[in-house]
């Protein structure tokens, strides 16, 4: 369903917003867009099976018809599930996927497409920025280098969550994330490993979005998800064995990878493994953190039923 909104010419960017039972939070994101100072943009929601009061509130919004809005709902997939259906959907040239407690600074279209006008080309995926907590705290380092690939930023000893703005046609060029039935979770970052191996990013060094961590937000419920989604963290693991360029990361991955082969009972993960001599050696390793994870998991689960 499209917003009522016209508009002339086809904007350069969208903001893609992946939303599941989120009418509590969503408001912060649609109002910083009604404070952008570039109107160069337009707002995709992708509704992963919401069933409180998302797509009504949505609805209203597209009533108001302020700000171009595409509203898109599906039976729940998960984060990446939601991803595959707006990377099919964006027709812009650049997308940046704003989740929904999290809400973007006045200027970040502003600056997102004039840093694209100016130094943006084929030879670059998009641009990498900063984001910030709400109280404005940058999470993590700054950028000392104009352009980098994501895997490089983070092995050159940068740290902490940063903002993707991809160039749509980049990511349509690399598959879908893949759906394991009965799972709800594959790692973004199988597309980005993949553009990494031919593209870098623009770094810039402003804070484009201001982020919140919801208790029932995936990175809070991680050894919960390691559990529920053991076929997608392996998936993840073997495509991070394959590309990523760290020989160190590369056996940490398999450490995971033994790991979650365990938690899916998988007895052919060692010739299933693109990396079968690292996957022999980090069996130790791995059973030592199935261990943990069960042990922590256990604990959490234990802590929630009596909290």
């Amino acid at each position: 369903m499209a917003g009522k909104y016209i508009s002339e010419r086809k904007p350069t960017l969208t903001v893609f917003t992946p939303a599941y039972n989120r009418a509590h939070t969503i408001e912060l994101c649609y109002k910083s867009l009604l404070r952008q100072t570039s109107n160069d943009f337009k707002w995709l929601i992708i509704d992963d099976g919401s069933t409180d009061s998302t797509g009504n509130l949505v609805r209203s919004w597209i009533e108001e018809n302020k700000i171009p809005i595409q509203y898109y709902y599906q039976e729940n997939q998960g984060m990446h599930g939601a991803h595959n259906a707006a990377y099919r959907l964006i027709d812009t040239e650049l997308n940046v996927c704003i989740d929904s407690d999290d809400y973007l600074a006045d200027n970040a279209v502003e600056l997102i497409v004039n840093k694209w006008r100016n130094e943006g080309s084929d030879k670059y995926a998009g641009i990498i920025a900063l984001d910030a907590k709400f109280d404005g705290t940058v999470i993590g380092t700054f950028f000392d280098i104009s352009h980098t690939t994501l895997s490089g930023f983070y092995m050159r000893g940068g740290n902490g969550d940063k903002k993707l703005v991809y160039r749509t046609s980049v990511l349509k060029s690399v598959p879908e994330y893949p759906l394991f039935e009965g799972e709800k979770y594959v790692g973004l970052g199988y597309k980005y490993q993949l553009i990494d191996l031919k593209y870098e990013l623009l770094t810039m060094n402003e804070v484009l979005c201001y982020v919140d961590y919801q208790a029932d937000g995936s990175s809070i419920n991680m050894y919960k998800q390691y559990f529920r989604n053991p076929r997608g963290f392996s998936f993840i693991r073997k495509e991070s064995m394959k590309h990523h360029p760290s020989y160190k990361r590369r056996f940490i991955e398999a450490v995971h990878y033994v790991s979650s082969s365990i938690i899916c009972h998988n007895s052919k993960f060692i010739l299933e493994s693109p990396r079968k001599l690292i996957t022999i050696l980090a069996i130790p390793f791995g059973v030592m953190l199935y261990l943990w994870l069960s042990f922590q998991y256990k604990r959490n689960k234990s802590m929630t039923l009596n909290s």
